[in-house]
């Protein structure tokens, strides 16, 4: 599987009212230094509602000022409208709606 499907698999698994960061999501894909690829990946997502781009923020909770569909006060209004929390600074609170998703035991 490429890097964008894993990365477009990851999102897909971030439930309602929770984030990733970049970072995040390229430490999952197995590459930890690939946050940036994580956006690139994002920006040309091919299934559009179908992926939850809104969902991935940067590390400190700041949204994306080039969000592809229609900048950061659409990102907002979606996680928003899911239950993301938000600080006074206009960040999400990571501390209460970063996704941990379940470790994978064998």
């Amino acid at each position: 599987m490429g890097f964008n499907s894993r990365v477009y698999e990851l999102v897909c698994q971030i439930p309602e009212g929770k984030v990733a960061s970049y970072g995040q999501i390229a430490f999952m894909a197995g590459v930890w230094r690939a946050s940036r690829a994580v956006g690139y990946a994002l920006h040309r997502n091919p299934y559009p509602g179908k992926v939850p781009c809104h969902r991935v923020v940067f590390k400190d909770g700041g949204l994306a000022t080039e969000f592809v569909f229609g900048g950061k006060d659409v990102q907002r209004q979606l996680l928003e409208a899911e239950g993301v929390n938000f600080t006074a600074e206009g960040c999400v609170d990571m501390n209460k709606c970063r996704w941990s998703p379940p470790e994978v035991t064998d």
